[in-house]
């Protein structure tokens, strides 16, 4: 027999769990926007930092959608380095939701020199960044 005190204590436990019953979930497009708490789209941030990653960042702000690389030239040509910054400009996986501006220097009788970069090659930096947000969304949906 229960005590006349375990009874309420019983009757709150058990409403409060009843709540607790498993219930359907709205599933949600992931690529659409707001994928994250970020303030920018999680792919196109992730797309981001996996693409530069092997940079060293100097400053990457998630809320703002700012990425920004420290020079680095690569151990194949040590005479010619490159530095990156990538703003997320939307929650939107968009090409147009992206920006990559890039500054490129050159060594010449010991001074770094700075060295227009090919609109072609920031295209470029775009396309592969683009490219790894859309196959992390992929990834995502496959799950």
């Amino acid at each position: 027999m229960l005590r006349p005190v375990a009874l309420p204590l019983l009757l709150v436990a058990a409403v409060a769990l009843s709540g607790c019953g498993k219930k359907e979930r709205p599933v949600a497009d992931l690529a659409a926007s707001k994928v994250t708490s970020i303030g920018v789209n999680a792919y196109l941030w992730r797309g981001a930092l996996d693409t530069f990653g092997f940079m060293p960042i100097t400053s990457a702000d998630s809320n703002g959608g700012v990425i920004v690389t420290d020079w680095y030239a690569s151990p194949a040509n040590p005479n010619e380095r490159m530095k990156v910054t990538v703003v997320i400009l939307d929650q939107d996986l968009r090409a147009d939701a992206l920006r990559v501006s890039a500054a490129r220097q050159v060594m010449n009788a010991g001074q770094w020199i700075d060295t227009p970069v090919q609109a072609a090659t920031v295209q470029r930096l775009e396309e592969i960044v683009l490219g790894r947000a859309r196959d992390l969304r992929q990834l995502a949906n496959a799950q």
